[in-house]
Parts: structure tokens; C-alpha cells; sequence
């Protein structure tokens, strides 16, 4: 059974920092590429970062320079590094893992970024 749990969420003033971690069980993780969605009341959910089994990495123009993406293929598990918070980082942040056909996708932590 694939599990996807996240953690780290929580509420943060702006301009700080905050990190939020996503373990998987249940998958071949070194294989996959993971990511970071996000979704914000109202809006449909978008792509904030994502690694590739190779460590390649790739940002939302909107987190660049402020988020960093890693992840540890020991412990299967990929880490979002949030810095310079601003309140429209706001949003309930969703963790998946993908490989060819296959998409698996975390219950989601909420980060919310008080002005």
C-alpha cells in the first residue's frame, strides 16, 4: 500500500520560515520524481517544486529564490524548505510521487502565512 504523509505544516508570520517533509512507505522511492502542489482557497492547485530521481529540480517562478526542494532517498523522504514567507504562499500543501503511469498523492498539510 503506497503512503504518502506530510508534516511540518503550521501557521507562520510573514517573512519567515517554515519546512514541511513528506515520507513515503510503499514505493520504490529513489525511482520517482516527487513534488510539491499546493492549493489555496478557491484556486485550483498548482505546482510549487519538483526533484527528479537524478536530483534535477524545478521551481513555480512565484517560489523561486524562496523554496528549496531535497530529498533523502534513505529515509523516503522529500523536504520543502520555505523561506521569506509571504501570505499568498497560503494554502494546503500536497505531496506526490510519480513515475510513468503511476501518481500517488499525500492527505495534504495546511501552511498558512499570517500578514
Amino acid at each position: 500500500q503506497v503512503q504518502l504523509v506530510e508534516s511540518g505544516g503550521g501557521l507562520v508570520q510573514a517573512r519567515g520560515s517554515l519546512s514541511v517533509s513528506c515520507a513515503a512507505s510503499g514505493i520504490f522511492f529513489s525511482i520517482f520524481t516527487m513534488a510539491w502542489y499546493r492549493q489555496a482557497p478557491g484556486k485550483q492547485r498548482e505546482l510549487v517544486a519538483a526533484i527528479t530521481s537524478g536530483g534535477d529540480t524545478n521551481y513555480a517562478d512565484s517560489v523561486k529564490g524562496r523554496f528549496t526542494i531535497s530529498r533523502d532517498n534513505a529515509k523516503k523522504t522529500v523536504y520543502l524548505q520555505m523561506n521569506s514567507l509571504k501570505p499568498e504562499d497560503t494554502g494546503v500543501y500536497y505531496c506526490a510521487a510519480t513515475y510513468r503511469a503511476g501518481n500517488y498523492w499525500g492527505q495534504g498539510t495546511q501552511v498558512t502565512v499570517s500578514s
